[in-house]
């Protein structure tokens, strides 16, 4: 394929229609949707809305005459429909990795009450090395506090279904890893977690949006994930959290279980009861009031991602990564860039990531010709693939810049190696 096959794939793609749905600079190509998804040209107008109109106008009335605190629920309703699960069993609040403690915990409390009615109690969270930071993070904190003895065990990312025993109470991975971009088998280790007596909790944050992902089919326990990648909604949108029916159900007798016990958990939060009580539903896994703005951003956010279809969407996703992966190789084998994304598109999620030993400076380069991708340590070009405004051309453009920057050996110049807070 040469780019003028690109171009007139593009013509034929039924998505292109809904670039013009985002606000994109001209002159960029835009391959970091994975970490930050691009502006909807609808969300300055929604949010204007809300507050000019909403909050401007309707001032504390809008609570209920603009339904603001029905807005967690509507939200993960529509995330809902991307991840296959009841519109009853998700809700946004908070971020990722707070609903991560909330999930963990519970899903460690409900192990905790089935081994004290059969005994054998089960210790151990399992993940992998590659997990994003922050799961760690969290767990190793969580086990910290709870003080009950429970390690984190760490294996490699295609040891994890061996890694599964009669010690494990919960496998907690990310479906997509953040570094590489592979992809677990979400159904086959859910499968095998169960038949193990062991729970799963999925981040969901590098496949929401861009990845089918069907939970109630694979009868997954728990979920969370983030709204400002390939949902659309803004930097530190509202993240999202998922919990089944049966364990919402299984938890009703355990107040605590949720541990962040906050006053929009409760069943009734303004009879101001002092005594906790949670919701009977996915609302016990809110806590505080809901950021009304963010929300409102997401929801135009994931209103994108809705109008194009999650399947339509990794279609094209597997044509552009598959097709950004053979011209990196194709033009950049001679310059030490070595693939590290999976090379069958079944176990990729929407991104390419490549190895190269000046991984940091290379891509500020890259960056500096209007291709703006990410580096993440110690060595690894990532490039994500947002279905919904990156075409076959930009990344044919893309990968045809890279082998220039590295031709040219641009990325020695000194100002490329100066790194800001964030890399």
């Amino acid at each position: 394929m040469n780019r003028a096959d690109c171009v007139a794939r593009d013509e034929a793609d039924p998505l292109r229609v809904h670039r013009a749905a985002f606000a994109l600079p001209d002159g960029v190509i835009y391959l970091d949707g994975n970490s930050l998804g691009a502006l909807p040209r609808a969300t300055g107008a929604r949010v204007r809305e809300v507050v000019e109109r909403e909050w401007g106008e309707g001032l504390i009335r809008s609570w209920n005459d603009a339904r603001w605190i029905d807005l967690p629920r509507r939200v993960g309703a529509k995330i809902a429909r991307l991840i296959g699960a009841r519109s009853d069993e998700v809700t946004c609040a908070d971020s990722t990795s707070l609903n991560l403690f909330k999930v963990l915990a519970a899903a460690l409390r409900l192990q905790s009450a089935r081994a004290s009615q059969a005994g054998g109690e089960r210790r151990v969270i399992l993940s992998e090395r590659g997990n994003f930071p922050t799961d760690l993070y969290v767990a190793q904190g969580l086990a910290d506090l709870l003080g009950a003895g429970h390690v984190l065990k760490l294996v490699g990312f295609d040891e994890v279904a061996a890694a599964i025993d009669d010690r494990t109470a919960v496998v907690m991975l990310t479906h997509v890893n953040f570094r590489d971009g592979a992809m677990h088998d979400l159904p086959a280790i859910t499968r095998r977690a169960h038949d193990a007596g062991a729970l799963v909790v999925w981040d969901l944050a590098h496949s929401v949006g861009a990845v089918p992902v069907a939970l109630a089919a694979a009868h997954a326990d728990f979920a969370v994930g983030c709204g400002y990648k390939y949902l659309n909604g803004g930097p530190g949108a509202p993240a999202f959290v998922y919990a089944a029916e049966r364990h919402l159900a299984a938890l009703q007798d355990d107040p605590f279980a949720q541990p962040l016990a906050g006053w929009l958990g409760h069943r009734a939060p303004f009879a101001f009861d002092p005594g906790y009580a949670p919701a009977a539903s996915i609302d016990r896994f809110t806590v505080g009031t809901p950021s009304i703005l963010a929300l409102a951003a997401l929801d135009v956010g994931v209103d994108t991602v809705l109008a194009a279809g999650v399947d339509a969407l990794r279609a094209k996703s597997i044509a552009l990564t598959t097709l950004f992966i053979e011209q990196v190789e194709q033009q950049c084998a001679a310059f030490g860039v070595e693939l590290v994304s999976p090379r069958d598109p079944a176990r990729r999620g929407s991104q390419a990531c490549f190895r190269h030993p000046h991984a940091f400076p290379v891509m500020q380069a890259l960056i500096a010709r209007g291709v703006i991708g990410d580096f993440r340590a110690p060595d690894i070009l990532r490039f994500g693939f947002a279905p919904l405004y990156v075409r076959h051309a930009d990344a044919w453009d893309a990968a045809a810049a890279l082998a220039d920057v590295l031709a040219r050996e641009d990325w020695k110049r000194p100002a490329f190696r100066s790194q800001g807070a964030v890399t």
